[in-house]
């Protein structure tokens, strides 16, 4: 009678589970031992089966696997299931459950809950060797590396116009000083297609008006996002200088032959750190 009471106990709820295997081999001691030992794994397998184990979601490289670990696991034993499951090697994987999975900690310890998706990311090696990087790519990556080495002034595309010397109609270049903009506009410049350019601050208007023999672009101060300068090589008293008018490189306008006591004051004014009364 007194095993009926606790197999009756067991097939209870879930809370009662417990007692019910703590009260395990209680009663009459003349009690049938193998019965007491098959509801002693029966209890175990409840257990571990219920509250003790997570179902997973795991998600990688669009494909979804369903997993079942303990609770009391740690990240890098899911790790290590994951690669079973992926075969992908734990080194290479990142885990995502709410941030990066900590391999140190248990599920229970990350509160990782029944159902939750679990992200990775990562290649295996097949992957990563099956990518062939066109050689063509690789030469670009290079050039554009050597490029950002190289000072501006050295660059072909700089070259083509610093190449056709100093315009003869430049303002003179005081060197040692820095001044505030000249009233008059700055002229005699060239832009990168070697043509003569002239800068006119208009501060009351808070724009920059680029003007060329064709036409003038009427800029407002705050949609330049940026003023690149280098001093040009052999003649440092004279700057080339890039307006940035967009989000990227490709939106540079440069000018060429700024003279030197103007470009802290251009540069300033551009970027409304000076105010002028």
């Amino acid at each position: 009678e007194g095993n009926e009471a606790v197999v009756m106990e067991t097939e209870g709820s879930p809370e009662k589970e417990e007692s019910a295997c703590a009260n395990l081999g209680d009663g009459d001691a003349q009690a049938n031992e193998q019965s007491v030992r098959d509801n002693s794994s029966q209890c175990q397998t409840s257990v571990s089966n219920g509250k003790e184990a997570v179902d997973l979601k795991i998600i990688w490289n669009k494909n979804k696997y369903d997993l079942r670990i303990p609770l009391d696991g740690t990240g890098a034993s899911l790790k290590e299931r994951i690669h079973s499951l992926t075969g992908l090697p734990p080194s290479m994987q990142k885990v995502m459950y709410k941030g990066l999975l900590p391999e140190d900690k248990t599920l229970r310890e990350i509160k990782v809950t029944n159902g939750a998706k679990i992200m990775v990311v990562g290649s295996t090696i097949n992957d990563v060797l099956a990518v062939n990087t066109p050689k063509e790519v690789i030469q670009q990556e290079v050039k554009a590396e050597e490029n950002k080495k190289e000072p501006l002034c050295q660059q072909k595309q700089h070259r083509k116009v610093l190449d056709k010397g100093k315009p003869e109609d430049i303002m003179p270049s005081v060197k040692g000083t820095k001044e505030r903009l000249p009233t008059v506009p700055l002229s005699g410049m060239y832009n990168k297609s070697g043509g003569k350019v002239r800068l006119t601050f208009k501060l009351e208007q808070d724009q920059l008006w680029i003007g060329t023999k064709e036409r003038t672009e009427k800029l407002p101060m705050g949609s330049i996002k940026n003023v690149v300068t280098e001093p040009i090589e052999g003649h440092d008293d004279y700057y080339m200088m890039a307006f940035q008018l967009g989000p990227t490189e490709a939106s540079y306008y440069w000018i060429y032959w700024v003279p030197v006591q103007y470009v802290d004051a251009i540069k300033d004014t551009v970027l409304g750190k000076w105010q002028y009364f």
